[in-house]
């Protein structure tokens, strides 16, 4: 290879060299260039698509695997102080692909663990993306015994600071402020996206929401209450997983049907008025018999899981679990006849104050003086949402239908709240806040459903915003394209990029989708979203 044609690539790979050299030495000295107070900066490094990063740091019940990253990057770890006994462990992961925009991830159930999967994910997209550890380690409420400052953490600092800072290691890395800002959280991920919307909307343009915790005070409550249904194993009022497999079969034959199509899917569980009573055991059943038939005892329990949670003078407390739920963990996780961890903890560690707190113990005095307490107002629970609508800011919020910790019927129960307070119809709040109901999803994600609608890393089957949440409420936010249903993706080894099983558009609330009775089910087009 001679003469101009040689010149030209040499240039071209020279250039190249120097573009990478610059990118890893701007990050090598980002450490000189950042002003932030009352933080300490760990380390700046860059790291190369391709690497496989583990997190040696992190607390061994975070379970945080070992991640391969697509994509270069400057890789910002940091502590910054909120108050003179507690603090954020955080990350801010800035792409050499930078679109310009800027997101926060959230985090799950009381843990402090900062979500890597999620900031991969955003990352991999072109986004500067920072996430913290929610002012605490590992997956245990201990860290919020006698320490408010720590529960102001976990309620709305962590989040808040991270967003704050993260954005000042951005303008200085980039040398210019981002474009937009976006969140992208789910569970108690989910909560924080809405506490930002509520009590700090100049913080984002654009939330993805999933499965909020919000309520937080009587989620809690109801969360800890399933154990006094069911009592330890053994219990006349306790349930083998083997008969909670009996009780979902029954479910399904008695309403899996009312969307028009049987498939395992409920489209609309709360029209789901289940009757448990139709798998009592016949007269003469041995009593130590291996049938999964039930006793009156354990019908009652059944009808108490999916009845709504009322506290003292009969107010609401939480409302009910919805049916469908029962093989997606929850036997082990609600109906195992154990305590709830999270709930146990969060009595135990915040509101009592008191390690020794029985969760046996729980009635309806613990939900009210619980939610009285609402320490740094963690409720999250205000309708008011002018000020982020007012600047033009926009909130993409789902919730999986078979959603096995958080109960799906809250999330319709938080629209609704909304529309009341700010005295706004559904066609006014479609201009800022859409909340999409996921038929066939699990917490989060998984389930038999078409649940790969890009909420995240692993749940991603395209990146058109038809397709994916966190697509859809970039375009919604830059280009005023308002997503009116969510398609979603169902793949036969529920592994994302293998055989398509079907898919299905998932409705805007309060529309539900049922089959028309014609045309294969598997497609879209087949299903319409109706009143």
């Amino acid at each position: 290879m001679r003469g101009p044609v040689f010149a030209a690539l040499l240039t071209s790979l020279v250039a190249a060299a120097q573009c990478s050299s610059s990118f890893e030495q701007q990050c090598s000295k980002l450490t000189q260039k950042l002003d932030i107070d009352n933080a300490t900066v760990w380390f700046t490094h860059s790291v190369a698509a391709g690497t496989n990063l583990t997190f040696p740091d992190s607390d061994p019940s975070c379970g945080q695997a070992a991640l391969a990253v697509g994509v270069d990057f400057c890789r910002v770890a940091l502590y910054v102080a909120t108050s003179s006994r507690s603090g954020i462990s955080m990350e801010a992961w800035l792409p050499r692909n930078w679109t310009g925009r800027f997101l926060s991830t959230g985090n799950g159930g009381l843990n402090g663990c900062l979500s890597y999967d999620d900031m991969a994910y955003a990352t991999e997209l072109g986004f500067a993306t920072v996430g913290a550890n929610n002012g605490h380690n590992g997956t245990s409420g201990e860290p919020f015994l006698n320490n408010p400052d720590v529960i102001e953490d976990f309620a709305w600092r962590s989040v808040h600071t991270n967003v704050v800072v993260g954005k000042q290691i951005s303008e200085a890395f980039y040398k210019k402020q981002h474009t937009k800002s976006y969140y992208l959280g789910c569970s108690t991920g989910g909560r924080q996206g809405f506490k930002s919307a509520q009590s700090f909307p100049e913080d984002f343009d654009g939330i993805v929401a999933g499965a909020p915790a919000i309520d937080f005070n009587n989620l809690n409550s109801w969360s800890g209450h399933f154990y006094l249904l069911t009592g330890p194993a053994g219990s006349p009022t306790y349930l083998t997983p083997e008969q909670w497999s009996a009780v979902h079969a029954d479910i399904m034959a008695q309403c899996d049907g009312i969307d028009g199509y049987v498939d395992g899917i409920i489209e609309e569980p709360k029209i789901c008025q289940y009757r448990p009573e139709s798998l009592i055991c016949p007269p003469g059943t041995p009593a130590n018999s291996t049938s999964t038939c039930i006793t009156g005892a354990q019908a009652g329990t059944v009808r108490a899981v999916f009845s709504d949670l009322h506290g003292a003078n009969g107010t609401l407390v939480y409302p009910r679990m919805q049916p469908g739920s029962e093989l997606l963990g929850t036997p082990s996780i609600y109906y195992g006849g154990r305590p709830f961890p999270y709930s146990a903890d969060w009595f135990k560690y915040v509101v009592y104050n008191n390690p020794a707190w029985d969760p046996a113990t729980l009635g309806p005095a613990d939900y009210a003086y619980s939610d009285a307490l609402n320490p740094s107002d963690i409720r999250t629970w205000s309708g008011d949402l002018t000020a982020f609508r007012a600047r033009g800011a926009k909130i993409l919020h789902y919730h999986g239908l078979q959603d096995q910790i958080i109960s799906s019927a809250n999330s319709p129960r938080y629209y609704d709240h909304v529309a009341q307070t700010m005295d706004l119809p559904a066609a006014a709040l479609d201009e800022f806040y859409r909340f999409f109901q996921i038929s066939g999803m699990g917490h989060c994600a998984g389930g038999p459903g078409a649940t790969f609608i890009g909420q995240g890393r692993d749940s991603t089957a395209s990146l058109d915003p038809e397709q994916n949440v966190l697509m859809a409420v970039v375009r919604w936010v830059e280009q005023g394209m308002a997503p009116e249903a969510i398609l979603g993706t169902a793949f036969v080894d529920g592994v994302a990029g293998g055989e398509v099983a079907f898919r299905r558009r998932h409705c805007k609330y309060p529309l539900r989708n049922i089959y028309m009775g014609e045309g294969d089910p598997r497609e879209a087009d087949s299903w319409k979203c109706v009143v």
